[in-house]
C-alpha cells in the first residue's frame, strides 16, 4: 500500500527525523488558515499523487507566500501525466504546501527490503533529486549499499557505511544517524517495504532536512497496522483492485488485451511472460489463489471483464487445493452471467482436472481447451488477431 508524502513526513516526524515544514490542503478553503504556520517567504506546492515525477509534469511549484492563493486553484482537478501514472494520468484532490529552503547539496537514501538476501537494505546516494536508476546505470560509484541482518538495534558501524558518502560535518552527522535508526524503526514498526527520501538535503544553513517522502507497506501486514490502513486514500487506486480486495483476490491492472485469470503467483507470471512471448501483452495480474471458491472465481470473472481493453480471456489452473471442477463450474456461472461474446481459452491440470474439462464440454460455451500453457497462450493469441 502506497501513502502521500505529507503521510510519510508525519510518520518521519513522529520517529524523531529531520523533515520539511509543511500542511496539507484538502480544499482551496483550507489554505489561508493553515499556512499561517508556514514562517518562509517563498513556499513549495506538492500535487499529492502516488506517482513520482510531479514536478517534470508541473506538480510542483515554487511561489511567494502571498501568491499561494491564485496559484493553488490550478492545482486542484488539474490531470498529472508522469512516466508512472500512465497516459490516463492522476486527477489532484489534495496539495502539500511546505516552507522553501536554500539547498547546498542533495543526496538519495531509503531504506528496503531486499527479498533476495532477506536482509534490511540501505542504499544512499551522493546524487538526490534525480531517479536513482538513472545514476545506477550512469554513475554507478556514487551509490553504496549497506546489507544489515533483522536484528533490534543498527550498530554504530552499519550506520556509519550507510551515512560516511554523505560526508557530514558533526552536527549533520548527528541528525543523520537519528534519521538512519528513526526509517530502521518504521520499517520493522509499521511493516514498510520500502521508505525513501530523495532528495535528502543539507541546506545553505547546514541543517540535514528530509525534502521529500515516499513509504510502501506490505499490504500482508495490514491487518495489524490499522493505523496505517486508515491513510489509505482510495482516490489513488484503480477501481478494480479496490473491488478484487474485497474478495481477497490479487489483482492489478495492465494495458493490454488479454485477461489472464491463474491460481498462484509464479504460475501468473509464467502465463504473462508467455503471452508477451507471442506477440500480445497481459491485460491484468490476477491471482485467485490456492484455495478460491467458486464466487470468487465469478468475481475474478467479472473483474477481467470490467475492462474494456480485454479482447480475450486466458484461464491458466494447476488445481491443488483448489480443484479443477469447482473452478470450472464457476467460469460456466460467471461466462452464463455475463454473457461472454470474448474468446476463452481453459488449461486445466491437477486435481480433478477431468471432470473440470467434462464441466466446460457440456456447458455449451465456445471455450478453447488447450492441453498445456504453451498451447493456451498460442491459441488465445490466434483468437483475438
Amino acid at each position: 500500500m502506497n501513502i502521500h508524502e505529507h503521510q510519510a513526513k508525519e510518520i518521519l516526524r513522529d520517529f524523531g527525523a529531520p523533515v520539511s515544514n509543511g500542511v496539507v490542503i484538502l480544499k482551496p478553503e483550507e489554505l489561508n488558515e493553515k499556512i499561517k504556520i508556514l514562517k518562509s517567504k517563498q513556499v513549495v506546492l506538492k500535487a499529492q499523487i502516488h506517482a513520482g515525477g510531479r514536478g517534470k509534469a508541473g506538480g510542483v511549484k515554487l511561489v511567494n507566500k502571498s501568491d499561494c492563493e491564485n496559484k493553488i486553484k490550478d492545482f486542484f482537478g488539474k490531470t498529472l501525466v508522469t512516466h508512472q501514472t500512465g497516459p490516463e494520468g492522476k486527477k489532484v484532490k489534495r496539495v502539500y504546501i511546505q516552507e522553501a529552503y536554500d539547498i547546498d547539496k542533495e543526496f538519495y537514501l531509503s531504506c528496503l527490503i531486499d527479498r533476495e538476501s532477506s536482509k534490511i537494505t540501505f542504499i544512499s546516494s551522493t546524487e538526490g533529486g534525480v531517479d536513482i536508476e538513472s545514476v545506477a546505470k550512469k554513475t554507478p560509484n556514487k551509490i553504496i549499499t549497506t546489507k544489515i541482518d533483522l536484528k533490534e538495534n543498527l550498530e554504530n558501524e552499519e550506520i556509519e557505511d550507510i551515512i560516511k558518502i554523505f560526508k557530514l560535518d558533526k552536527n549533520q552527522k548527528k541528525d543523520g544517524i537519528n534519521l538512519i535508526n528513526s526509517l530502521y524503526k518504521i520499517l520493522i514498526k509499521k511493516d514498510a517495504s520500502l521508505i525513501e527520501i530523495n532528495p535528502l538535503v543539507i541546506t545553505k544553513q547546514k541543517k540535514l532536512i528530509c525534502l521529500d517522502a515516499k513509504m510502501n507497506f506490505d499490504d500482508n501486514a495490514l491487518f495489524r497496522r490499522p493505523e496505517i490502513l486508515k491513510l489509505r486514500d482510495l482516490n489513488e487506486e484503480e477501481p478494480a483492485e479496490i473491488e478484487a480486495s474485497k474478495h481477497g483476490l490479487a489483482y492489478i491492472k495492465l494495458n493490454g488485451t488479454i485477461g489472464c485469470m491463474v491460481n498462484g503467483a509464479g504460475l501468473a507470471m509464467a502465463t504473462m511472460d508467455i503471452i508477451k512471448l507471442y506477440g500480445q501483452e497481459p491485460a491484468n495480474f490476477l491471482d485467485v489463489g490456492g484455495g478460491a471458491s467458486k464466487e470468487q472465481v465469478i468475481e475474478a470473472f467479472k473483474l477481467i471483464l470490467s475492462d474494456k481493453k480485454v479482447k480475450g480471456i486466458l484461464i491458466n489452473i494447476f488445481g491443488g487445493i483448489m480443484r479443477c471442477d469447482v473452478l470450472a463450474q464457476g467460469l460456466v456461472d460467471a461466462a452464463k452471467e455475463t454473457n461472454i461474446k470474448l474468446p476463452l481459452v481453459v488449461r486445466l491440470a491437477g486435481t480433478n482436472f477431468e471432470q473440470g474439462k467434462e464441466i466446460l464440454n457440456k456447458s455449451g460455451l465456445k471455450i478453447l481447451s488447450a492441453s498445456d500453457l504453451n498451447d493456451a497462450a498460442k491459441k488465445i493469441v490466434d483468437a483475438i488477431k
